[in-house]
């Protein structure tokens, strides 16, 4: 386990004692034999938070069960599953904390894996830190579920990488125009674009969650089996809700 220190000296006062740190952390599940690709999985936050994120929090602890069904699909084949917990909750403006928090990670990838490929899977705020995060040269997909995209959410970064983006239809919190908008404004950037419209799902993936999971995972381990040669498929039930043809998905 890796831990990244990040000053925060929100409501410090000159002189008036050691500014407080926080730390990202790193969870690693290893790969059965010699890992061949990692994924990285991101979870959500907040607009604006420099409150500490904590293991406890629902938005860290949601995306633990992704990690490990990833994991269970891809470890024998050498796909390790390393998952990043923020420094701080915010995105926080122009600090993108949880972007400078990903961008240690995969140094951290980098170092102990140098030219592997990588697979970026995020929710919500970590869906936008994915995004933005997929121009390492790493990485080779991105998974990304009801992402918090906005019209200056940049293309450039997903430019020659796989992308999936999912988002259900009745999410209040981010918005799945804006992710269809954003799919479409990138689709000549990226090497493959699809989007997947969860009919009556909202943004915390409670209601068809085998569905966000079997999309999650079919999408990284197929990006795994064509990147690196392992001998591992997709289940037939992301190859049955997913067809290679498909752009756009209404499930």
């Amino acid at each position: 386990m890796a831990n990244r220190s990040t000053d925060d000296n929100s409501g410090q006062a000159s002189g008036s004692g050691p500014e407080p740190v926080h730390q990202a952390v790193l969870g690693v599940l290893e790969a059965s034999g010699p890992t061949r690709g990692v994924a990285l999985v991101l979870h959500g936050g907040k607009s604006h938070s420099r409150e500490p994120v904590e293991a406890r929090h629902l938005s860290p602890a949601r995306m633990v069960p992704f990690a490990r069904h990833l994991h269970r699909a891809g470890r024998k084949h050498g796909l390790a599953v390393w998952s990043l917990r923020n420094s701080v909750r915010g995105w926080n403006g122009p600090d993108m904390a949880p972007l400078q928090d990903a961008r240690w990670a995969l140094r951290q990838i980098e170092e102990q894996h140098p030219g592997v490929p990588v697979y970026l899977l995020g929710h919500s705020m970590g869906g936008l830190t994915a995004v933005c995060a997929a121009d390492h040269p790493q990485v080779e997909a991105v998974v990304a579920l009801a992402p918090w995209l906005s019209p200056q959410t940049p293309v450039a970064n997903v430019a020659g990488r796989k992308v999936l983006i999912v988002h259900g239809t009745n999410d209040r919190w981010t918005s799945p125009s804006q992710s269809l908008a954003f799919a479409r404004r990138a689709s000549a950037e990226a090497a493959s674009m699809q989007y997947v419209a969860l009919q009556g799902a909202g943004h915390f993936m409670l209601r068809k969650v085998r569905l966000w999971q079997t999309l999650a995972t079919g999408f990284v381990i197929k990006s795994f089996s064509e990147g690196t040669g392992a001998e591992v498929r997709p289940s037939r039930a992301f190859s049955q809700l997913l067809p290679e043809s498909s752009v756009q998905v209404t499930l």
